[in-house]
């Protein structure tokens, strides 16, 4: 299988409550799922969504 990933910092003024409705967000409506999120010390969030790419191939 092969996956398309996007990656992005958060920062720490992002609530819990933010956080989740912007990924769940993201995999109702994109088809993102969670790959990794790692949390900082100092509260800044490294976050990998992932999902599959679907190649067509020819019929014909």
């Amino acid at each position: 299988m092969e996956y398309e990933f996007q990656r992005f910092w958060l920062a720490r003024t992002h609530s819990r409550s933010a956080v989740r409705r912007l990924l769940t967000d993201a995999a109702e409506y994109d088809g993102w799922e969670l790959d990794r999120l790692r949390l900082f010390p100092d509260g800044r969030r490294k976050v990998t969504l992932r999902r599959r790419i679907i190649r067509v191939r020819r019929t014909i």
